[in-house]
């Protein structure tokens, strides 16, 4: 026998349906224009300025020292309530990204937890470790 009859017919090419010519469709314009900016959106805008701004100025006092993390957590602030751990505690001097995620580890939390929504006893735990972490230089 000949090697080349040990090879396996190619297959039959898939036959292709037809393609469906679509017919285009008419769209009725709109009775009522709908209203971009309406009161509700702007509201929710303007809500959403003023917890950036407030959140700014929170973070500013963090990085310069006039504002202690632990005092943040234990307090928690309307600007912070929706703030999570890893951006807060990223918002000192000197931590980064993998300092914080180290932190949050050992005290069992996630880095995505927002600080409104810690219990009394995760607070307490958080700020135990962070002063374990910072000694007695709290920033």
């Amino acid at each position: 026998m000949s090697a080349a009859s040990t090879i396996a017919p190619a297959s039959p090419m898939p036959t292709i349906a037809p393609r469906r010519r679509l017919e285009p469709t008419v769209v009725e314009p709109q009775t009522e224009p709908r209203q971009r900016g309406t009161a509700q959106c702007m509201e929710a805008l303007a809500r959403a300025n003023q917890v950036r701004l407030a959140r700014a100025a929170l973070k500013r006092d963090i990085s310069a020292g006039h504002r202690s993390v632990t005092e943040v957590i234990t307090d928690s602030p309307w600007e912070a309530e929706s703030m999570s751990l890893s951006e807060l505690l990223c918002s000192q001097r000197r931590w980064g990204r993998a300092r914080s995620r180290k932190l949050l580890a050992s005290a069992a939390l996630g880095e995505a937890k927002k600080i409104g929504s810690l219990t009394e006893r995760q607070r307490r735990i958080l700020v135990a470790a962070l002063e374990a972490k910072l000694g007695s230089r709290l920033n």
